[in-house]
């Protein structure tokens, strides 16, 4: 008689009495077609497979509200979609030139497993959270729903669900502090090493911008001039991310501090400061930053996209260097190309200041003033 082969449920009832191989041989099972659907969305194999990294790391976070055990396969499916179309809409702002692809390491289901035990303390911090935070969170942060689309799926408001999530997140932070540095994600700069990298330093020239009929539909690039030569480094970024930089540029204060400047301080408040920040490496089409952070521990690397990265460096006046491999392949950069680049970059901060003015007018929450509350 044959050995018998457990049924996804079995293994599912299995995986919440806290064992790991249950849960391991789960993802195992559905891996390889969470990363086709993944990558069907993404465009990219090695995209696909962290963003199924991450969808395993949620599908053990929430296993226990699984409501049909043996619909495990389709359920982490949907868990992976949901997070390929999160990344893709956050990745659609950050597009680069053209450079080949790198090579990239592939993920492993085991590595999955083997934080199997933090995704159990992370699944007891948010079960102690209010009814309506838990639900917020997982709906947005481990299955990859928008705001709006949480909003539809608990019938509220798109504020109510931001309210939500920001009431979750100041509860959640002194619970997971203390395992939170040990699962950083280690940043590769290169294959080959960050000893074997030529580093060149940049500044940045402005914020550009695509010309459109419609200001909701513009397109905002970020340039990056070498401070030592002549070429230009071009990165698409997302339009909050050009407004907080044209500001930072043009030295335009605020009412209240941006989300770069609140940054800065709670790294300087926890003892630690930011050295340097750099941008590492192409993987087609997504250009990837990582920021240099100086702590009692040590210096340590947290990954970053570069417009995050580089509105740091701004805020903080660190060094931003790029891997000189991303400059060998640009033109030099002309005086007209720099002139209006750095007019755009004038006219970009003096319309989002006005739109601050403006927000500030309104009666009722606005942009730097009062937050609101909700449960």
């Amino acid at each position: 008689m044959g050995q018998h082969t457990p049924s996804d449920a079995e293994l599912v009832y299995a995986a919440r009495s806290g064992l790991r191989e249950p849960m391991a041989e789960l993802l195992r099972r559905h891996w390889d077609v969470a990363v086709l659907l993944a990558e069907r969305v993404l465009g990219s194999p090695d995209l696909a497979r962290d963003a199924v990294q991450e969808a395993a790391i949620a599908a053990m976070t929430d296993v226990e509200r699984l409501r049909s055990p043996d619909r495990f396969g389709a359920w982490f499916c949907g868990i992976a979609l949901n997070v390929s179309r999160k990344w893709l809409r956050q990745l659609r702002s950050e597009r680069p030139g053209l450079l080949p692809d790198p090579p990239s390491e592939a993920a492993d289901p085991a590595q999955a497993v083997e934080i199997a035990d933090t995704a159990a303390r992370v699944r007891r911090a948010i079960a102690a959270l209010a009814d309506g935070q838990q639900d917020a969170v997982r709906l947005f942060y481990l299955q990859g729903l928008s705001h709006r689309e949480v909003a539809a799926e608990l019938g509220i408001s798109v504020g109510a669900v931001k309210a939500r999530l920001h009431q979750a997140r100041a509860a959640l932070a002194p619970r997971l502090v203390q395992f939170s540095t040990t699962t950083e994600r280690e940043t590769t700069v290169t294959p080959t090493g960050t000893e074997e990298v030529e580093w060149a330093e940049v500044v940045v020239t402005g914020v550009g911008r695509s010309e459109h009929d419609d200001i909701a539909q513009h397109e905002h690039v970020m340039i990056l001039a070498e401070r030592d030569g002549d070429r230009l480094l071009p990165i698409w970024i997302g339009p909050a991310e050009a407004s907080v930089l044209a500001l930072a540029l043009e030295s335009v204060e605020t009412p209240r501090p941006f989300p770069y400047k609140l940054a800065a301080g709670l790294v300087e408040a926890a003892g630690s400061r930011i050295t340097e920040v750099r941008i590492t490496q192409l993987i087609a089409p997504i250009f990837y930053a990582v920021v240099e952070v100086q702590g009692p521990a040590g210096p340590r690397e947290v990954d970053a996209r570069p417009s995050d990265a580089v509105n740091l460096a701004v805020v903080t006046g660190v060094p931003i260097r790029v891997n000189a491999e991303l400059l060998r392949a640009r033109a030099p950069a002309d005086r007209d190309t720099v002139r209006q680049v750095r007019l755009a970059t004038a006219d970009i901060a003096a319309e989002t200041q006005q739109r601050i003015q403006e927000r500030s007018k309104r009666p009722g929450p606005s942009a730097g003033g009062t937050e609101t509350t909700g449960q």
